[in-house]
């Protein structure tokens, strides 16, 4: 596969347009091929430079931001489109590199609205709940002046509605499956599934072409367990998950500045990587290979209850997203300085008392 391609290669016509079978960065009219790297801070690398390097530090190196402060945006139309996404800066003021990570959607499904566009009489997809289907779309991480263009773009507020889906499942191509993603839905009733009898009509069985020439009923709902997101969204609510594995343990010294934010009982979790003993009373967790990690999965009230744990955690960690050993997302603190000299740690760090 290409390290490295262009618009030309992927253009937007006919709807919804060629995309990479790969994950990509794209900016300024070209792509660049992403891949898992579970050692990478970010959990992926970028290519088209030797070697590949970690894409929070080619994000940060030219002052955009990193994958921490982006949202999780299903995209599942016509953005993924590289030639789309050059069209959406020069029309919507899209800006930024924009990263794009193909996601394999069980349980949902791209299919025609009930209504028509006003600008072109082309009937426009929508999202709805498809037990059984599974498609391939994408993840886009958007920054908060991205989602600002996709708002203006999908009509937020008036034509569609960006909320947080939890319906199905959306697993990327690191392997990571994410509880809940942010989507557009519709939002009028001309938003709505078009039921042909009886049922929704996914874009994947008829063209575009003749979309608009369907026959039906709109649906009486989209069917997704959606919760309709109020102002800018905020990157730490998703995940909605924190892998501990130090002090902030259940049972461990400070513990107690995690529990009151916890939304439900811990769950034991493992995640790829080793954790090394700093001789200050806490441990460093470095991503990749290793003995594994051993900790605990906490579920979070709001992502909000982050900002005083990154406090706390202090200038040496770094808050990032990554793959748990059973595929769950989540958010965790890696270690920023170097590790040389300090113990490996092949069990787990000790809590004082076990989880209840």
């Amino acid at each position: 596969m290409p390290a490295e391609f262009t618009d030309a290669e992927y253009p937007a016509a006919p709807y919804p347009g060629a995309r990479p079978d790969f994950s990509y960065l794209h900016d300024d009219g070209r792509g660049h091929r992403l891949t898992p790297a579970r050692e990478a801070r970010s959990g992926w690398r970028v290519h088209g430079g030797e070697p590949a390097v970690d894409l929070d530090g080619w994000l940060v190196e030219r002052g955009h931001p990193p994958l921490a402060e982006r949202v999780p945006l299903l995209s599942y139309g016509s953005n993924p489109c590289p030639a789309k996404l050059t069209w959406l800066r020069a029309r919507h003021g899209l800006s930024g590199p924009v990263v794009v990570l193909r996601a394999r959607c069980a349980g949902l499904s791209a299919v025609w609205a009930a209504g028509l566009r006003v600008v072109d009489d082309q009937r426009p997809a929508v999202l709805a709940a498809a037990p059984g289907a599974v498609e391939q779309h994408a993840v886009i991480m958007a920054s908060a002046g991205q989602v600002l263009a996709f708002d203006r773009c999908e009509g937020r507020g008036d034509r569609y509605r960006l909320a947080s889906v939890s319906t199905g499942s959306v697993t990327t191509e690191d392997g990571g499956t994410w509880g809940a993603v942010l989507a557009y839905l519709g939002a009028r009733d001309t938003r709505r599934p078009l039921l042909v009898h009886g049922a929704p009509v996914a874009c994947a069985d008829v063209p575009r072409s003749a979309a608009a020439h369907l026959v039906g009923a709109p649906a009486d709902g989209d069917g997704l367990d959606a919760a309709e997101v109020s102002g800018p969204p905020d990157p730490r609510a998703l995940p909605g998950e924190l892998f501990v594995y130090g002090t902030l343990q259940p049972g461990a010294s400070h513990w107690r500045l995690l529990a009151p934010h916890a939304a439900g009982p811990a769950r034991p979790a493992a995640l790829a990587g080793s954790l090394h003993d700093t001789g200050r009373g806490y441990p460093a967790l470095v991503l990749g290979d290793g003995p594994g990690v051993r900790g605990w999965s906490v579920p979070l009230r709001s992502g909000a209850a982050l900002a005083g744990l990154d406090s706390y955690e202090g200038p040496e960690y770094d808050r990032v997203r990554v793959v748990l050993a059973d595929g769950s997302v989540a958010w965790t603190y890696v270690w920023l300085p170097t590790v040389d000299g300090m113990p490996l740690l092949r069990e787990p760090w000790p809590a004082t008392t076990s989880p209840e």
